[in-house]
């Protein structure tokens, strides 16, 4: 997590998702739908938002059914998403 004084405009900051080392998605946080400081005011409006709390926004379009051919993920793939000055999120995929 950071705060406003390390990263001062969110906007300006990209969004990469790899699978298993390749880059799948790529955006800016700018081509969202709704801006980050018009969700944070929107959830804490209907709940209080802690530390430690996620805002999950969907996905930016590229994956699943959209690519051609589909690329489905499956157990044992790894799954990055690395926001630079954030951080970076990596979870493997396991069966249910």
């Amino acid at each position: 997590m950071t705060t406003r004084d390390e990263v001062p405009d969110v906007s300006l900051l990209t969004l990469t998702t790899t699978l298993n080392g390749q880059i799948v998605q790529q955006g800016n946080l700018s081509e969202l739908i709704f801006n980050i400081p018009f969700l944070v005011n929107y959830c804490s409006r209907i709940l209080e938002l802690l530390p430690g709390d996620v805002i999950v926004t969907g996905t930016m379009g590229g994956v699943g059914a959209r690519r051609t051919p589909a690329l489905w993920l499956k157990p044992g793939d790894r799954v990055t998403v690395e926001i630079p000055g954030v951080g970076i999120l990596g979870n493997e995929v396991i069966a249910e």
